[in-house]
């Protein structure tokens, strides 16, 4: 194989991370998470109790930050964030962010950038239908809401984290609402991505069943 380009798009809690950092692994692939990305920003905003719909603030704020994703950690400015940026507080308020169109071609070239050139899996919500529509390889991921919500809720208690099984679920719709209905590049599959729900199966199993994909071509 040549070169290899994976798009993968999905809802929230579908196990996207997760399974493309296995499927890097395995596959020695660059692991590139866009939704951390936006996360960070969202965190940066929060810790500067900038209004989450304030534009011209975040956009300022936006143009003296530093993202990058380096061993599967992500940095913002320096520091080290991957747990911060995974806090129901940032969840409740990455879709706010992300919605903003200004917001999403800055961080839209920073992900074209990181993908020149190399062998790349990446995750989020319009990796196929618009960050990398040229990608070798398109998978939209889902699961059942509930089953989303179960492993929300897991990640969270095993962080320590209190939050109950019935907001995670009221959260993950909330998600799944803004994502799919918001102006600029809602979450939907592309017409060529191929569909894999992970409903039911196994982390290995559905690791093993992209990586068969990929290695089909």
């Amino acid at each position: 194989m040549e070169s290899i380009v994976v798009a993968v798009d999905g809802p929230a809690g579908a196990g996207k991370s997760t399974i493309c950092k296995l499927v890097a692994n395995k596959l020695n692939l660059e692991y590139i998470d866009t939704g951390a990305m936006y996360r960070a920003l969202t965190l940066k905003v929060l810790n500067k109790n900038i209004n989450v719909n304030s534009v011209e603030e975040i956009m300022n704020i936006l143009g003296n930050t530093k993202i990058d994703l380096i061993n599967r950690s992500v940095f913002l400015d320096g520091k080290d964030v991957s747990d911060e940026i995974r806090t129901p507080y940032v969840s409740e308020n990455v879709s706010s962010i992300a919605k903003i169109s200004e917001v999403r071609d800055v961080l839209v070239k920073m992900q074209r950038d990181m993908a020149n050139e190399k062998n790349v899996i990446m995750d989020g919500r319009d990796i196929g239908s618009r960050v990398l529509k040229n990608a070798t390889l398109k998978i939209f991921l889902t699961a059942s809401v509930e089953e989303r919500a179960e492993r929300r809720y897991k990640e969270f208690k095993n962080k320590g984290i209190l939050v109950s099984l019935e907001e995670v679920i009221r959260d993950i719709e909330e998600r799944d609402r803004v994502d799919s209905t918001r102006e600029v590049t809602p979450l939907k599959r592309a017409e060529d991505a191929v569909l894999v729900d992970t409903t039911g199966k196994s982390i290995d199993d559905v690791v093993e069943e992209i990586i068969a994909l990929i290695k089909r071509g």
